[in-house]
């Protein structure tokens, strides 16, 4: 063997010596942080699988988070196994995650908020709430948006940081809910007879829940009709149907009766001056 081909030899024990136990141990690292990195996944994901409170969106996002961050700390480690100064790099990780938290503020902002609604489940798909200025049934709930569909189908994105921070109304929430109406007679009808059929009206009708019990009675003396209140208790999914049905019915049994619903007026006298 000539001389180059010793020298070339020796530089490949030399280095094999030199970065071989590196090179072993920076291997190791990586397969116990791939192994941990997916085991912490698993972990997390079968504890947030057994709370109810906690979305699918949520649990994949947090159990992948957790992993990539796991991830992100072995390969840092594999680096300095090779002499890369990880004070700096992660002094450079630090100041370009700052960077792009500044430049995706808006974009975090609705990450948080998505985060905020998936643990704390003011609503769940299929809802019908009121949110953002926005009326509409829940399709989809994300870590960005929120999906929503009006009455007329019409599909409506919103960001969920405009949903959080702001207040939310959930139409769905409940079981039950009241139907409230207002009524007006004349002043020249019987009071006691309209609230009767009113009444009758009412019981008639197998979608009025009978506890908690209808209320029925006066409320004002307007300008131009005696105001009756109407408060009854029906199912969620029962509440337009039902008020519809009620508000058709009692005109109809109104009509029946001889009890006039007034239209507003006004007495006008003119003063005719000498």
């Amino acid at each position: 063997m000539d001389n180059t081909g010793q020298e070339y030899s020796d530089m490949a024990i030399n280095f094999a010596t030199a970065y071989g136990l590196n090179i072993i141990g920076a291997i190791l690292i990586l397969i116990i942080g791939w192994t941990i990195a997916g085991w912490a996944k698993r972990l997390v994901t079968r504890m947030l699988s057994k709370s109810k409170r906690v979305d699918v969106t949520l649990t994949s996002f947090l159990s992948s988070t957790i992993r990539y961050v796991i991830l992100i700390f072995t390969i840092i480690a594999v680096l300095g196994k090779f002499g890369v100064e990880t004070a700096s790099l992660i002094t450079i990780l630090g100041a370009a995650s700052l960077a792009i938290g500044l430049a995706l503020q808006g974009t975090l902002s609705n990450v948080a908020a998505g985060v905020m609604l998936l643990i704390f489940r003011p609503f769940k798909i299929g809802d019908f709430i009121n949110a953002a200025g926005h009326g509409g049934t829940v399709k989809d709930l994300g870590l960005f948006v929120t999906e929503m569909a009006t009455g007329d189908n019409v599909q409506i994105i919103i960001p969920n940081s405009q949903i959080w921070g702001a207040s939310i109304q959930n139409f769905s929430a409940h079981a039950t809910r009241r139907v409230d109406m207002v009524i007006g007679i004349g002043y020249d009808d019987n009071m006691d007879e309209a609230i009767t059929e009113i009444g009758n009206v009412i019981d008639a009708d197998d979608r009025a829940m009978k506890s908690p019990e209808p209320a029925i009675f006066v409320s004002e003396l307007a300008d131009s009709s005696v105001n009756i209140v109407v408060r009854v208790w029906a199912e969620s999914g029962n509440y337009w149907p039902l008020k519809a049905a009620l508000t058709k019915n009692i005109k109809h049994k109104f009509d029946e009766k001889g009890i006039s619903f007034p239209y507003p007026q006004h007495d006008v006298h003119l003063i005719k001056e000498a």
